[in-house]
């Protein structure tokens, strides 16, 4: 939720003119990597959680392309854009992580319900991830 949050008060600043276009779009693609982790944590299966953690990673470079794009159109403060920019590629880091951990069936076979005994870690994982998005 932090990186919505923070892309939410840096695209305050875009011009009124992109309201409906940069703006729009990295507020939406920020807000669509936490709601994908959220989602796809409430799901049953390993396999359909994976699903949504790659439409969470998705998400995040939509919105890394486009924080690229406003910073050279000069619509958006360099330095501030780029921090901006870093949370994201931690994110990055912490959702391919948990990626590799569901690949590897830390959690539970891929095509069956989640086995209780392990959503307690993927629930610390998924809770960590959606707070750094």
């Amino acid at each position: 939720m932090a990186l919505a949050r923070q892309a939410y008060a840096l695209t305050e600043s875009l011009p009124k003119r992109e309201a409906y276009g940069l703006t729009d779009q990295i507020r939406r693609s920020s807000i669509s990597v936490a709601s994908n982790i959220a989602e796809g944590h409430g799901r049953l299966t390993d396999l359909q959680f994976r699903h949504f953690l790659g439409n969470a990673r998705g998400s995040l470079y939509e919105m890394q392309t486009q924080m690229e794009l406003a910073i050279d159109l000069g619509y958006l403060d360099k330095e501030k854009g780029l921090e901006l920019m870093d949370q994201g590629w931690e994110v990055a880091r912490i959702l391919n992580g948990l990626l590799r951990s569901l690949r590897s069936g830390a959690r539970s076979n891929s095509a069956s319900p989640a086995n209780p005994a392990n959503s307690a870690n993927s629930a610390n994982s998924a809770r960590k991830v959606a707070h750094a998005s």
